[in-house]
């Protein structure tokens, strides 16, 4: 072990900047100088011993002038100097100056100041040589008296680690804190007397919990969580103990700490799987979510929700606390409804189902009255999914649902209106007996309806579903008053001319002067400025559409116009009537195409449009049945098709989810001996409280793959070259938003190296947490360095720098070695994840950055080349198996994954085999991938770049 690696349990902040001064100004300033300079010496000679220097001779001159001070910062630096002086000779013998320093010890153990006597013991944990502490034994027994509980809780906490590390210091330890324990009433001294009982002697914890089992509620939280510590261990060693104990945690679920109850609650699930306690964790963990405020709290405490249902025979207790989970979504936090709401769609039963259609209703309307927030749209949206897939799953429902729903076919945001018109149109093609009540809604709401595409969306489902007289005829009436005056054209022109003309002008009010931007006078009436403003507000809405330039919605209108017409010749017998209808519909798409072809609109009609009218006008006029069939029978079909695709795919997924979670033991299974286990295997035995304390520490054993490449040795990073004076390598451990590198650096030369420094910088998104500390190198010596980097986004980062020392014995200046780039692989952030496809396409729509990566590859198959990107880039396909099936020589999929910081990647891969080229060409085309940030957008494009050439090789 170096200089360097001397333990160290004090963690040091050590400036750099200034040279170290000499032994002899060190040794004059300790001596001769006041208190401030003997405390700026004491704190650089610690310093310089972290650093590696030896300074024998200052050890004395600390003894006789700096100890015997009484200022408390001196004494506290003292303390830290003991810690890390070698207090041995080279052959392992105390040196005899610390028999003075053992003095001073039992001096401050004895010190009528408690701060002095808490941090002398606080001290000594940190001891280990066994010759000084003998002698401070009696000392140290005193001090669990004194008055002070400072003075008493570090007094176990010594007693505690002596026993550890010199059992015959004190081998009546456990005794004397057990008696300590019952006669204890500060909170604190009897957590760390309860903490020491149960790693040294569990029995006699065990004892004494027997002893106050009663009283537990009443204990302070930090004593509460040992016991829960205790009783978990206890159980999952001893499982006949558990009787015993489980009613102790029953009571801890009703303490009154947050904490407690949650380790409570998570023991309880893991000791018990009787009915009874699932419902009780469960019970703890939704008071738990709803009274906590913390966002990051209900998530966590959610994800348990989440596991306990995983589980199968879990899940039926959990589906009568369904009604209980949605008390959670009063939280205004938009990640926890989203969350809240899945794992009650995931419960729900027909047993509880009516419950909750009843709750998400009254939240719908809600969301109503409520429109300042700014998440409110997106939870009306969740609202509308869940009621929709509710419905789906349990079709009595939806005629409690749809109603209210349909409402919201007028709301002015797009998303949720889009979800309810799908919801609708799925509801209709199902439910043969909510047609009448969805049509006679539709037509209720469809003059209310402000946005264009949910106009489109409506249109289709009259038109396809209105199936008597009267529902047609109000069709018909609908799309007249939402059309306005026809002929459009004439009548928008006599608008335009009724405005110029003076003599039609109301009393005018009195002519205003205004100053132009260039100075000039300008005469303006009060009408020419309110009157076109009035004109747009009175406007229906389709005629609105049509004058902005959108056709598309003229297009479907035609569509739906010839359906009705179609259906209104097949309903009434009367020719002349059938020939009004039929006329007054031609009519309307008529005057449609002359104001598309007119220069009124804002965007003259597409070419695709006015094909698509003519074809109606042309069916209408012929009205032969092959058209019949084809408007009024195969376009449902189609969607039918389509929506027994969805249900089945939906089936599929549930199916593998149930797959996943059924636990089934097969007869020739292999028997798992606990004692032969490996420790990365011991999924459920692992002891919980030291997993959550590696989390917490970052030291997550994560399960190597099978693979033996993907060992550590596949992380290690070469910096610099075996004949560079200094060699280094790293190891790059990525754990979460943490980089750690462990440098190991060795001196390859005969000479002492000093100061020698770890120098690193970044590039890219990340950030050097702290900078490392120098060392000093024995000739041939190695030592490890560890620095952290903060990672803030998901791109490519670059971390760089060099090696920086002095060769003792030198006057030359410091020598320098460069070290290789660290290049920090993106795909360690980022996750597969799904969305639906109208949500990618928004994204797709949204996102700015674009990044278009030509295929540069040697495989022949297409889909084998979809799997080789999406295991390159963690990517999940959208684009569903069936859509890719087959083979046609080409092939389009959507890609969609998700960084653990929140962001969104999308790409569409498009691709085609070159068949002229032969049997052996490699797949061609583009993959293209967007992204709100740039950084994503390059670094998962250089990614696949890098996949395909390794591929190419």
């Amino acid at each position: 072990m170096t200089a360097a690696e001397n333990v160290c349990y004090t963690l040091i902040n050590v400036p750099m900047d200034s040279e170290p001064p000499s032994e002899i100004s060190l040794k004059n300033d300790l001596e001769k100088g006041d208190v401030k300079s003997k405390t700026e010496a004491l704190k650089r000679v610690i310093v310089m011993i972290l650093n590696g220097e030896k300074l024998p001779g200052l050890l004395m001159t600390i003894i006789r002038f700096v100890l015997p001070l009484q200022d408390h910062t001196v004494k506290k630096l003292l303390l830290v100097f003991w810690e890390i002086v070698p207090k041995t000779t080279p052959d392992g013998r105390l040196l005899h100056e610390m028999i003075l320093v053992c003095d001073a010890y039992r001096k401050d153990l004895q010190h009528p100041n408690e701060f002095i006597r808490g941090s002398t013991l606080r001290f000594l944990c940190k001891l280990k040589e066994a010759e000084l502490l003998e002698p401070l034994m009696p000392a140290i027994r005193a001090c669990l008296e004194h008055r002070h509980s400072y003075v008493r809780r570090n007094a176990v906490l010594a007693i505690y680690t002596i026993y550890r590390n010199f059992e015959h210091l004190i081998p009546d330890a456990p005794e004397l804190i057990h008696d300590f324990l019952v006669n204890e009433k500060d909170a604190s001294c009897k957590r760390n007397a309860f903490m020491m009982l149960i790693h040294a002697d569990q029995d006699r914890a065990l004892d004494y919990l027997s002893t106050c089992i009663d009283q537990v509620q009443t204990f302070g939280d930090i004593l509460q969580l040992v016991i829960v510590e205790l009783i978990y261990k206890v159980c999952h060693a001893n499982p006949s103990e558990r009787a015993r104990f489980i009613r102790c945690i029953y009571n801890l679920l009703q303490s009154s700490s947050p904490a407690v109850k949650y380790e409570a609650a998570g023991t309880l699930v893991t000791l018990s799987s009787a009915p009874t306690a699932i419902k009780a964790a469960a019970q703890c963990y939704i008071d738990l979510i709803i009274k906590e405020s913390d966002n990051n709290v209900k998530l966590i405490v959610l994800d348990r929700l989440i596991e306990l249902k995983e589980h199968p025979a879990h899940e039926r207790v959990l589906q009568d606390l369904v009604m209980d989970i949605l008390r959670v979504l009063s939280t205004p936090d938009l990640e926890v409804r989203k969350k809240t709401l899945q794992l009650a769609l995931d419960l729900v039963s027909s047993r509880n189902v009516e419950e909750l259609v009843i709750v998400l209703k009254k939240e719908v309307i809600k969301t109503n009255n409520v429109s300042e927030h700014e998440d409110t749209d997106k939870y009306r949206q969740l609202l509308v999914r869940t009621l929709h897939s509710c419905s789906v799953r349990f079709p009595d429902m939806a005629g409690n649902v749809i109603p209210v729903l349909m409402e919201f076919l007028s709301d002015s945001n797009e998303a949720a209106a889009a979800d309810v018109l799908e919801f609708v149109r799925e509801a209709i093609q199902r439910f043969d007996n909510l047609r009448m009540l969805i049509v006679e809604k539709m037509l209720e709401v469809f003059h209310a309806i402000k946005s264009v595409k949910i106009y489109r969306g409506a249109l289709w489902i009259l038109g396809e579903y209105c199936g008597t007289k009267g529902d047609i005829q109000s069709v018909m009436t609908e799309v007249r008053r939402s059309l306005g005056e026809i002929p459009i054209v004439e009548s928008e022109i006599k608008k335009e001319a009724g405005e110029l003309k003076p003599e039609e002008e109301i009393t005018v009010g009195p002519a205003q002067k205004l100053v132009t931007e260039m100075g000039t006078y300008v005469t303006q009436s009060a009408l020419s400025s309110s009157r076109p403003a009035k004109k747009e507000e009175e406007r229906p809405p389709l005629r609105g559409f049509l004058l902005d330039g959108d056709f598309f919605v003229a297009a479907s209108l035609a569509t739906t116009l010839t359906k009705i017409a179609l259906r209104y010749v097949a309903l009434v017998q009367e020719k002349k009537k059938q020939n009004t209808f039929v006329a007054e519909a031609m009519l309307l798409m008529a005057t449609i195409l002359h104001l598309g072809k007119s220069s009124l609109p804002k965007k003259p009609i597409t070419e695709d449009d006015v094909d698509r009218i003519s074809l109606c006008l042309k069916v209408l006029a012929e009205c032969s049945p092959l058209m019949n069939d084809i408007f009024n029978k195969e376009c449902r079909q189609s969607l039918s098709h389509m929506l027994s695709a969805k249900l089945e795919e939906e089936k599929l997924t549930q199916k593998k989810e149930s797959e996943k979670r059924n636990v089934t033991v097969q007869p020739d299974d292999p028997i798992s001996f606990m004692q032969l286990t490996a420790k990365n295997e011991m999924n459920c035995k692992e002891d919980q409280f030291q997993l959550s304390l590696l989390a917490a520490m970052g030291n997550t054993q994560r399960k190597e793959a099978a693979d033996p490449l993907a060992s550590k040795l596949n992380k290690v990073t070469q910096l610099t070259g075996f004949s560079d004076p200094v060699y280094a390598e790293a190891y790059v451990h990525v754990n979460q938003y943490d980089i750690v590198l462990d440098v190991l650096v060795v001196n390859q030369t005969s000479d002492t190296l000093q100061s020698c420094t770890l120098e690193l910088a970044t590039l890219g998104d990340l950030k050097l947490v702290e900078k490392p500390s120098p060392l000093t190198l024995a000739p041939h010596d190695f030592a490890n360095i560890k620095a952290n980097v903060k990672v803030a986004s998901t791109e490519n980062g670059i971390i760089f720098g060099n090696i920086v020392y002095d060769v003792s014995g030198a006057a030359s200046d410091r020598n320098c070695v460069v070290l290789s780039d660290i290049h920090i692989d993106i795909m360690d952030y980022i996750q597969p994840a799904t969305c639906t496809d109208a949500e990618f396409r928004q994204m797709w729509a949204e996102f700015e950055w674009e990044n278009k990566v030509t295929v540069n590859t040697n495989i022949v198959d297409l889909n084998d080349y979809l799997q080789h990107i999406l295991k390159s880039t963690n990517m999940k396909c959208l684009t569903p198996e069936k859509a890719l099936s087959g083979y046609c020589g080409f092939m389009a999929a959507n890609l969609y994954a998700r960084s653990i910081f929140g962001e969104d990647a999308l790409a569409n891969v498009s691709i085609e085999k070159p068949i002229q080229q032969g049997p052996e060409a490699a797949v061609t085309g583009h993959i293209r991938i967007r992204a709100k940030s740039q950084g994503m957008a390059l670094s998962l494009g250089d990614k696949i770049n890098l996949s395909q050439k390794k591929n190419s090789i």
